[in-house]
């Protein structure tokens, strides 16, 4: 058996061998910072069996500088395997506090973890201090994180007598799509019966169809320390796919952050949970450098800054995460879209519209349909004729459409459509956050038809063009991700080999605009590969915005055409291109980016006047007419309140510019000019003052970064 390692090298072995063994003998030193591997690319535990050749990656803990910091990016299949153990230590020790508690699910996140669970006694953050020691005594007792598994038949008759139907229909899912993988039914159609039974209905009619025998799919249980057959519950355990950290020893830091309210499978109608977050890393000064970071995002957040700068509401009579942009919002919302509009036309696009609905005939087509069916909303039945429609999931079927509904010859190519278009998406209540999860939003969609000698310029415009829009905002990291097809995985439409054609363009463009790039196996869209855009904000979160998708498969199943040279019709190649992604999560990072204090040019409201009394209220209006008139937008306080109350109004409102007018002001036609930032700038006469704010205005100059 041969065991290919990431520089090349290949071990070769007579029988079964894990990662752990390897580890230990290319070094002592591996084999101690060794948590984990990947085995041809999955993510598996580090005493996982190897019986076949395979590709083999050791995963580590990172190494940790003098201050006590983990040198580099913390690596992501680290913290996975980290976060993943920590949510199973947490739940242990909620176990232990609160007995009666019945455990859900619990997923690692991005920054931390959480795990959803039942108890009819509220979880407060005065609790936090408890749960954290006694999550400080499972991790002291170093206790292994073993993996066993059963049969589905053995699986499910042991969680029946255990009364958590939440673990029960974990496991029922679990069995139905294996079942369904092998046995070819539809994914939607066996969801639909997950949901339409009650678990242990469901789980009994599952037995009936399962032999027991080695053809059953396997469920799998994590034991938090040895596991003993003849006395399985004998540590905590958890029904878990895994994979975790060797020890709970190996946790490091961690901390329990909050609670919220969250539903059985995002359900309003169904359970109501508790579900407590927590967050992990391997150094004390990660950790703290992490809790310094959220205080920062605390202070920022565009929920409480949305409110506070009247941009934005979230009603609950109208729905949860449908976004009512109220006219300060929308103002900076135009602004935005005529920035790109213009940008657009410039470079040759073309502006289309198309409708919110569409029959789901067109998804089907498209593969949107049952591809991305969980986070759709339920078809719309019409009543006359029975047809069914879908809430639009994505603009690019509807573009399409607009191509094909004319021929086209090839001194037409390449075109160029766009639009600000909204679609609709299903997500899970628990996942809503202000404007960066919604289910309504607006992308800044394009898309453009064009011939295969077209591909690589019109791909690298559009890279070029992302790359224009971050940087007009600010965003000066940007990383970016050439996201492939996992070739193991049966979610992506098409030829392989058209795969294989277009990946190797996308590297190929990459690779000739000098662009570093990283490339991320399995996170393809489900037609094609892409490149993602990665930004860091000023307080160094990271955010995916843009994306550019290369596509051969949606012009096939469209049976798009175009007539060639050659007088013959041929296949055009499609991309979609979305710089922004979604106009309310674009805004949302906005928001928290300049900490609500906007450049200028986008700041719903530019100048703000300000009389130092009563008496000099005319000159005010003549001072505003000026603004106005100059195509600034501008307001005029004529409150009662002292000098220093109108201003700390204005400062608090993020207003850039204050124009102070007194006496001496009006004498000489002039403003003293105060900066929010920068404080008092002294007087200028009112041409002078709106010269200047003209030409920061042209220059979309990003200056109030932080302000």
């Amino acid at each position: 058996m041969q065991i290919t390692l990431p520089d090349g090298s290949v071990k070769e072995y007579d029988g079964q061998v894990n990662a752990g063994q390897v580890a230990a003998e290319i070094g002592p030193g591996l084999a101690q910072a060794a948590i984990g591997a990947k085995v041809d690319g999955q993510l598996v535990d580090l005493n996982q069996p190897i019986d076949r050749d395979a590709h083999l990656a050791i995963v580590t803990k990172p190494r940790t500088s003098k201050k006590g910091r983990s040198k580099g990016e913390p690596d992501a299949d680290a913290l996975y395997l980290l976060r993943h153990s920590c949510a199973h230590v947490m739940s242990e020790a909620i176990c232990r506090l609160w007995p009666k508690a019945q455990l859900a699910y619990g997923p690692p996140l991005d920054n931390g973890y959480y795990y959803d669970l039942y108890l009819e006694t509220p979880i407060s953050s005065d609790d936090f201090g408890c749960i954290e020691k006694e999550m400080g005594k499972i991790i002291a007792e170093d206790r292994p994180f073993t993996r066993y598994d059963l049969s589905a038949s053995e699986g499910l008759k042991k969680l029946q007598p255990e009364g958590n139907k939440y673990k029960l229909d974990n496991a029922n899912r679990a069995v139905c799509q294996a079942l369904g993988a092998t046995q070819g039914k539809a994914a939607v159609d066996l969801q639909t019966q997950v949901l339409n039974e009650t678990p242990l209905d469901l789980a009994n009619s599952l037995l009936n169809k399962l032999t027991g025998d080695s053809g059953d799919p396997l469920l799998s249980w994590y034991v938090t320390g040895p596991y003993d057959p003849q006395a399985p519950q004998a540590f905590f355990e958890d029904l878990c796919m895994g994979p975790h950290l060797p020890s709970t020893g190996h946790i490091g830091a961690f901390k329990v952050m909050s609670v919220a309210s969250s539903y059985w499978h995002g359900d309003s109608n169904r359970d109501q949970f508790q579900r407590v977050y927590g967050t992990a890393f391997f150094a004390q000064a990660d950790l703290d450098e992490h809790l310094e970071l959220m205080e920062k995002a605390k202070q920022r957040d565009h929920r409480v800054l949305g409110q506070k700068l009247d941009l934005f509401t979230i009603d609950e009579q109208v729905g949860q995460g449908l976004i009512l942009w109220k006219p300060r919002g929308a103002m900076v919302r135009m602004l935005l879209q005529q920035f790109l509009q213009d940008e657009l036309l410039r470079r040759g696009y073309e502006i289309v519209y198309t409708p919110h609905i569409g029959k789901i005939d067109l998804y089907k087509t498209s593969g949107h349909y049952p591809y991305y069916a969980d986070s759709q909303f339920p078809p719309i039945q019409m009543r006359d004729s029975g047809e069914q429609y879908l809430l639009k999931p994505m603009n690019c079927p509807h573009h399409i459409k607009i191509y094909a509904s004319q021929p086209h010859s090839y001194r037409d190519l390449p075109v160029r459509l766009a639009e600000f278009g909204t679609v609709y998406r299903f997500e899970q209540s628990g996942e809503l956050a202000g404007m960066t999860r919604v289910r309504g939003f607006t992308q800044d969609d394009a898309h453009i038809f064009c011939t295969h000698d077209q591909v690589k310029d019109e791909f690298a415009a559009t890279v070029e063009l992302t790359q224009f829009v971050f940087d007009t905002f600010g965003f000066e990291d940007v990383s970016i991700r050439l996201s492939l097809r996992d070739p193991d995985a049966d979610k992506y439409a098409g030829d392989p080999a058209i795969w294989d054609r277009a990946e190797a363009e996308l590297r190929e463009v990459l690779q000739q605009m000098k662009v570093n790039y990283v490339e991320y196996v399995g996170e393809a869209a489900f037609y094609g590969p892409k490149v993602d855009f990665v930004v860091r904000d000023v307080i160094g979160r990271q955010w995916q915005l843009g994306t550019v998708q290369l596509d051969y498969n949606l012009p096939q199943r469209f049976a798009l055409e175009y007539v060639g040279k050659d007088n013959q019709t041929h296949q055009p190649v499609m991309i979609h291109r979305a710089p922004f992604g979604s106009m309310e999560r674009f805004m949302g990072i906005l928001i928290e980016h300049y900490n609500g204090a906007f450049p200028l040019w986008l700041a719903p409201q530019q100048v703000r006047i300000l009389p130092v009394s009563d008496k000099f209220l005319e000159y005010a209006h003549t001072v505003l007419s000026a603004m106005t008139t100059a195509g600034l937008r501008a307001t005029l306080d004529s409150s009662n309140e002292r000098l220093n109350a109108k201003i700390k109004v204005a400062q608090d409102t993020k207003v850039p510019y204050m124009l102070v007018v007194g006496g001496k002001d009006e004498a000489a036609g002039a403003v003293s000019v105060r900066d929010r930032s920068r404080g008092d700038l002294g007087a200028v006469s009112l041409e002078t003052f709106v010269e200047q704010a003209k030409r920061e205005i042209d220059s979309h100059g990003s200056d109030a970064v932080g302000r």
